[in-house]
């Protein structure tokens, strides 16, 4: 009985005498394992930026054959916004689109005077149609309610949605992000950017936003879209109605956006946007507070993605983490010319991809400050990683 089990485990010995050494080999050479670990690290990375983010560093649209132009429903749901209806709105109304189109804004139980501003504009835009909602939707928290309200008033196939809070950064928004669409095309998605004011914090906002909209939109040429942005996004109302609407999210709060594009969309039904006519601008936080806040509720519900998404945006993210605390040790205890080597190619890569998204999404006044914001996403996810754990709060503001 013992030589049977002697020969049953014999040929498993380089693997269990392997095994018995390995604490040995890790503590004898650690130094090794460090700099072979920055070098995964980096190697990761830069599968990330040459087979995903070089797509969008050199993207170039497909000519159309032929170009045509379709009503368009611009839909905008606003919650005790009056102040940015008065600031923003006209920016929608005065579109030089002479196709058909309408202008649709629901008013979302608002107790300020957002009411008597709405059908003030309506005076003078005969496209402005206004859905007044008096009623909570129960059971279906978040923004998604008077979104799919919206929706079903529209009077035309192609919808165009923004937020209350953005105006278009040009009068050919609306032409722009529908000539995007072609044949096979149900989906469009855009860039949402943020004004450019003086401060720190300015800069790190729009940083974060085109980081965003870095993965977001080269996913999409890869063939892997996996979200949109509710500020500057369009689809067709049969892809809505398709999927019946956001019913397999409703529960939460969030989402109208990402996690609706993450179950429509497929790699034939989805085109970008990044022509500058069709960028939209928000107003930015103007406090740490409140930019932790809004990051705290986008990231509840990345959750909810497919399995793919997820694992692909979690490799990148701790492939960065990782980065910048494998270097130091690497060149510390290891060969700090080597980790040097290591960090210059990334770096190289880095750079081309960098400058020229950056120039594409305008933002090209932050290329400068692209390796201290590289470093600073080790910090990011530190603050904002928890919020991947916690429920997400009923409010959609």
């Amino acid at each position: 009985m013992n030589i049977l089990n002697f020969e049953l485990f014999e040929p498993f010995e380089p693997c269990i005498f392997a095994l018995m050494h390995l604490p040995k080999f890790l503590l004898l050479h650690w130094q090794l394992i460090l700099f072979v670990s920055l070098s995964a690290a980096a190697l990761i990375q830069l599968f990330y930026h040459l087979f995903f983010f070089s797509r969008l560093a050199f993207y170039k649209p497909a000519l159309k054959a032929v170009s045509r132009t379709h009503p368009v429903s611009v839909i905008i749901c606003a919650r005790d916004e009056a102040a940015n209806l008065v600031d923003n709105l006209p920016g929608s109304l005065v579109q030089e689109y002479r196709t058909t189109h309408e202008v649709i804004v629901v008013n979302d139980n608002s107790f300020d005077e957002s009411k008597y501003i709405l059908e003030e504009f309506q005076r003078s835009f005969k496209q402005l149609q206004v859905v007044e909602l008096t009623q909570e939707a129960r059971m279906i928290p978040g923004k998604k309610f008077p979104l799919s309200i919206g929706i079903r008033s529209a009077k035309y196939e192609t919808l165009l949605l923004t937020d209350a809070d953005c105006v278009p950064a040009s009068e050919h928004w609306i032409d722009s992000m529908q000539n995007a669409y072609h044949d096979e095309t149900e989906i469009v998605l855009g860039y949402g950017a943020f004004h450019k004011k003086k401060g720190f914090l300015n800069k790190l906002i729009r940083w974060e936003t085109y980081h965003s909209a870095l993965q977001y939109l080269s996913y999409a040429l890869a063939g892997v879209p996996y979200m949109g942005v509710g500020r500057n996004l369009s689809y067709k109302k049969a892809v809505f109605f398709r999927h019946k609407g956001f019913s397999a999210h409703n529960n939460v709060p969030g989402g109208d956006d990402d996690l609706f594009i993450n179950a429509a969309a497929t790699k034939k039904n989805i085109r970008i946007n990044i022509e500058k006519d069709s960028f939209t601008m928000s107003k930015p936080a103007e406090s740490w507070q409140q930019w932790r806040r809004q990051k705290q509720r986008h990231y509840t519900t990345s959750k909810f993605y497919k399995p793919i998404h997820k694992f692909l945006l979690a490799l990148y993210a701790f492939s960065q983490f990782i980065f910048y605390p494998l270097l130091i040790a690497s060149a510390l205890f290891y060969n700090w010319q080597y980790a040097l080597i290591v960090f210059g190619i990334k770096l190289l890569v880095q750079s081309i991809i960098f400058y020229r998204t950056l120039n594409k999404l305008g933002e090209k006044d932050l290329f400068g400050l692209f390796i201290f914001f590289d470093m600073w996403m080790f910090f990011y996810y530190l603050i904002f990683a928890p919020a991947l754990m916690r429920k997400p709060k009923q409010a959609w503001k």
